[in-house]
């Protein structure tokens, strides 16, 4: 029997992709986080995907917030809080927990739950503990849901200075000096602590930098030039983080590039260089969001020097098995050579940003950049793989 005249039913549209945004968070990069989440909102292509904008608060509520990425910019030399744009002083966003289900749920106290729909991709733009380390990531695999950049272990392993060096040593990729003071180590026997960071200055010299060995955005860090300012370095770092790390100081050019998971692969973008900030002992945090010192991209290096830091880059992506993207931060030496100082899994993702900055320069504008980034998330599955 033909069924050339029968009638036909109506093809139903496709539903789009839908992108949560999960921004905040609890560690001292909330801020940051969200002025990160803001251009990451206006580039978004609305006709490609629907999005749901996901804040968790500094206290960890993961709460609705307004889809106003103009509220989300630094003013005044403050950057903004997902106190501000919470739709609810009580209710709170739930994931699924049941891996076959990406059903979201909008609870408040006294109230039926209210369902969000599904969520196909997570893209989260956390910066630092609780958020860029693993916990999410851990969360969100739990869960079932694809989401953009490195999973558990690449995200730890980037967090963690102390372990990210370890880890680029043993795929022979040159670190520079450093000491490692662990919590208990500080706690049982703080003389003999502050003795090997006394004996670390007498090989390496000073100036030395206290770091939180856990959090980015140079926050808790301190250029120290002599022992009179070490104590105050190492309560700032601790104020951050338990865990600090002390690094020699590496005379040279700052240089970064960026990497992007491509359909074939990792690539690397141009380099960029980090000139000394006129009004900063070196890039801090102010240096970077508040005054916007710039970057220059590409940076000034020859053919060869570009093409060993792109290949350099693109190694310690794949030494920490990263995916999705990751910014490589080096120093050239005076002698010439890279030394990797750290990567980042989810960098800053400002319009002032470098990594941005690196891809436009490479011909990959912002909103193509996002784009490439969830379509990479939801290429992928959760899981082991």
């Amino acid at each position: 029997m033909s069924t050339e005249n029968l009638p036909q039913s109506p093809e139903q549209p496709s539903r789009k992709p839908r992108v949560a945004v999960v921004f905040g968070g609890r560690s001292s990069e909330h801020g940051i986080s969200m002025v990160t989440a803001g251009a990451v909102l206006r580039a978004i292509d609305r006709t490609k995907y629907d999005v749901l904008p996901i804040g968790i608060t500094q206290e960890g509520r993961w709460v609705l917030t307004a889809d106003e990425p103009e509220r989300m910019a630094i003013a005044d030399r403050r950057t903004p809080d997902v106190e501000e744009l919470a739709e609810s002083t009580e209710g709170g966003v739930l994931l699924p927990v049941d891996p076959a289900s990406r059903e979201v749920v909008y609870s408040e106290p006294g109230s039926v739950p209210k369902a969000l729909g599904e969520v196909d991709v997570v893209f989260p733009v956390l910066h630092g503990p609780y958020g860029e380390d693993g916990t999410l990531q851990g969360l969100l695999e739990l869960s079932g849901v694809p989401y953009v950049g490195s999973g558990v272990l690449a995200s730890a392993v980037g967090q963690d200075k102390e372990y990210m060096k370890r880890v680029f040593v043993s795929f022979g990729l040159k670190v520079g000096p450093y000491v490692v003071i662990r919590p208990r180590e500080w706690q049982l026997d703080e003389t003999g602590a502050r003795r090997r960071i006394a004996e670390f200055a007498g090989e390496h010299g000073w100036p030395l930098f206290v770091k939180p060995a856990r959090a980015g955005s140079s926050i808790g860090i301190t250029k120290v030039e002599s022992f009179e300012g070490l104590d105050e370095a190492i309560a700032e770092a601790q104020r951050h983080d338990p865990k600090i790390i002390v690094e020699a100081a590496l005379r040279g050019r700052e240089i970064e590039c960026g990497v992007l998971e491509f359909e074939d692969g990792p690539r690397a973008s141009v380099p960029a260089e980090i000139p000394p900030p006129d009004a900063h002992a070196y890039y801090d945090f102010e240096a970077k969001y508040i005054d916007s010192t710039p970057g220059i991209v590409p940076a000034p290096l020859t053919d060869e020097q570009t093409a060993e830091v792109r290949r350099l880059a693109v190694e310690a992506f794949e030494a920490a098995s990263c995916e999705g993207l990751v910014r490589a931060d080096f120093f050239l030496t005076e002698d010439g050579e890279f030394v990797i100082n750290e990567i980042n899994t989810m960098p800053g993702f400002t319009p002032i940003s470098m990594y941005p900055q690196m891809w436009q320069a490479s011909g990959v504008a912002y909103a193509e950049l996002v784009d490439r980034l969830i379509q990479a998330a939801l290429r992928r599955s959760t899981g082991l793989r």
